[in-house]
This record gives C-alpha cells, structure tokens and sequence, in this order.
C-alpha cells in the first residue's frame, strides 16, 4: 500500500494546524515549514476545507484553523477521502483485463489487507499521532507555544 502525496500533505496540514490549536495558519507558512510546494498545498487545503476539516479565513487576519476537533478526525475516515484510488491492483477496477482474473484469488487477499488497513486506521485519530509528541513537534515545526498578543 502507497498512499499519495496528497494524503500525506493533507496530514501534515491537520497535524500542523492542530499543533497550533487557535493560531491561524497561511499555506505559505505550512508550506516552507516543511519544504513542500505551496501550489501543491493549495489544492490540499481547499479538499480539506470542502470535506470540513478546516476552516479557511479570507482577509488581512485571515488564515487556516481546524474546523474539528482533532479527536474527532479519524485517520480511515480521512485517508478514504484524500486516496482517490485505493485500487490496490488491476482487478480491483472496472477495467480488468488481467487473464487470471477468474481463478486468481490474490483481489480477495488485498481487498481482506486493505479492510484490514482501513480498519486499523479507523481506530486512531489525528489527536492520537499528537499525544505526548505535542512538544516535539512544536519544537520540529520552530513553533511559538506562547498565543500572539490581542
């Protein structure tokens, strides 16, 4: 199992914005903190703002903030909207035209694994890959603990 860029840039933004918590975030700084391409990063976080994961604030204070708690976002939930394509092999799609198809029983195998894959994700969430890292990541990601001034 491979998944995309684009799921794990869709990690990494929820894990970024959920690090920190009421500070708004821009594209451009989830961008060069780690190094990834902020047109890339623009599709994500309009995907992540479409399916409700985030809120993006237009405007001269605006920014990015989780829009869930992140105890509530489920890593299954998240990487079957994010993987467009979670056909594992050839036969799992309309378009089979593998010989052995009949009498292969390797699609019934993969689709038990990826189940299984699904299943275990489904039991973690986005706070979970927080945890006791929390500081941590604060700390990779050259975060400030301390809230802006109001």
């Amino acid at each position: 199992m491979h998944l995309t860029r684009f799921t794990d840039y869709s990690l990494r933004v929820l894990l970024y914005l959920a690090v920190k918590g009421e500070r708004r975030s821009t594209i451009t700084e989830i961008a060069e903190r780690f190094d990834i391409s902020r047109n890339h990063l623009m599709k994500v976080v309009q995907d992540l703002s479409h399916h409700g994961y985030i809120t993006s604030i237009r405007g001269k204070n605006g920014g990015l903030l989780l829009r869930r708690e992140p105890d509530t976002i489920v890593l299954g939930e998240l990487i079957r909207r994010t993987e467009r394509d979670l056909a594992l092999v050839e036969c799992f799609g309309d378009g089979n035209e593998c010989v052995i198809t009949p009498a292969c029983r390797l699609k019934h195998i993969l689709k038990e694994a990826l189940e299984a894959f699904l299943a275990v994700l489904d039991g973690y969430t986005l706070e979970d890959l927080l945890g006791a890292r929390r500081q941590p990541l604060i700390q990779l990601l050259q975060l400030d603990e301390t809230p802006p001034a109001a």
